[in-house]
């Protein structure tokens, strides 16, 4: 008799490497600098603000007024109509920044290929606009007024949930939860579920739409925002001695994440390779960092280990530099304890100067903020950085973007509840 728990030798033959390489294809962003991710990447080189007063609602009673919103956005290029209220504006933005990654791509998507595509988008907090749209409704007018869709239109996974239903992807979709490290999650997993043979290509980032009252005032109890409204342009300033805290800002951003046969064998425009991706956790406080930035540096570490990389093969750094007063000074520390002499030599930088603090979607946007230093061998700025830190002795690239080899860049996201996570890009090479 035929023992049944004995897989066939055909059954074998189909089952794939363990380890591959996973490449970028394709990138789309929606950020305070622009609908586009090319346009993003053009205003940080220019060392751009896209800072200023909230509109999004009446400020007038509230001590932070300021924030990084994206301008001009029109949900009716990339949703129906009908469909729109049925979504909170975190969702819009990632299926926003999923159809411009899909169409960078060049991704012919078939039936069959479908079942391979997963999706692994996150939030940082998810539909907080309309969960306070609807409490007020609740309070006001009792609970027969709620709406169906209030649910459905404000759940974190649900962004992922609408680029699969959107594109017909059924590898799985999945959402990532880790605070200001939910980009950086979201990739990392996806580049171990390509590596592992689970996928062949992934829908990966962050999306994040939190300037509202609710995240406004939180935040701003919690002292963690820049107060510096009559200059908004210049609240965001990392490693700088005035700095006083993070400016929220909201937007999305997708990265497609293909397996490098998959990319090779439809003759893909590669990216860049992922590399290295390291996760820890300080185990030490809800919000303040590790002394000495100690859960960074495990993270750095193990990003490095990971891509069988030195520490003086990374050309450039995109810091998660919020503008808060302790928490630059730790990452500081961390760089130069992981580094070492070469720590004077990197390039680092903070985009957080130029667009505020997106939560869950800054992981994902600054990684394509790696991504397009590796493509045009420039460094984006970090502006406002008018009188640095006399105890860093670190290159932030003040001001002015620069150019200068790039061969592998290191993104650097940290969260509240201590957790961390750190990735590295490279130039594909053969």
């Amino acid at each position: 008799m035929t023992d049944i728990m004995a897989p066939s030798q055909s059954i074998f033959s189909t089952i794939k490497p363990l380890i591959n390489r996973v490449v970028v294809t394709g990138v789309g962003a929606v950020t305070p600098l622009g609908l586009t991710m090319e346009e993003t990447w053009n205003n940080a080189l220019r060392g751009q603000s896209g800072i200023g007063l909230i509109t999004r609602f009446d400020t007038t009673p509230f001590d932070v007024k300021i924030a990084g919103e994206v301008k001009n956005f029109n949900s009716d290029l990339y949703i129906e109509k009908k469909e729109q209220k049925k979504m909170d504006l975190f969702i819009h933005y990632a299926l926003a920044a999923a159809k411009m990654a899909l169409e960078d791509s060049q991704l012919i998507i078939t039936d069959s290929l479908k079942q391979r595509i997963a999706t692994f988008i996150g939030t940082g907090i998810g539909g907080l606009p309309i969960i306070e749209e609807q409490v007020a409704k609740l309070l006001e007018k009792g609970p027969d007024r709620l709406g169906p869709f209030f649910i459905p239109s404000v759940i974190a996974n649900m962004a992922a949930g609408h680029v699969t239903l959107k594109h017909g992807f059924q590898g799985g979709n999945f959402s990532v939860t880790s605070a200001c490290a939910t980009g950086a999650h979201s990739i990392g997993i996806a580049f171990d579920n390509i590596r592992l043979g689970r996928c062949d290509i992934a829908f990966a980032g962050g999306t994040e739409s939190t300037v509202s009252p609710a995240g406004i005032g939180g935040f701003s109890a919690m002292r963690a925002l820049s107060r510096r409204n009559d200059a908004p342009e210049k609240a965001s300033r990392p490693w700088d001695q005035g700095r006083d805290g993070f400016v929220l800002a909201e937007g999305a951003a997708v990265l497609v994440l293909e397996s490098l046969q998959s990319a090779i064998e439809r003759g893909a425009n590669i990216l860049c390779e992922i590399t290295g991706f390291g996760m820890s956790s300080d185990a030490y406080h809800i919000t303040t960092p590790a002394p000495l930035g100690a859960g960074a540096q495990l993270a750095m570490r193990a990003a490095l280990r990971e891509a069988g990389l030195l520490p003086e093969a990374i050309h450039y750094i995109n810091a998660h530099g919020t503008s808060t007063p302790v928490g630059d000074n730790l990452e500081g520390q961390a760089i130069s304890a992981v580094f070492g002499d070469h720590a004077a030599r990197l390039m680092i930088s903070s985009t957080k100067s130029m667009m505020g603090h997106t939560l869950g979607a800054a992981g994902a946007i600054e990684s394509a903020m790696c991504i397009y230093a590796l493509r045009d061998q420039k460094v984006p700025p970090t502006i406002n950085l008018d009188i640095p830190d006399s105890n860093l002795n670190l290159d932030f690239v003040p001001h002015q973007a620069r150019a200068g080899k790039v061969e592998h860049t290191l993104n650097n996201s940290f969260g509240f509840g201590g957790t961390n996570a750190c990735l590295i890009f490279s130039q594909f090479k053969k």
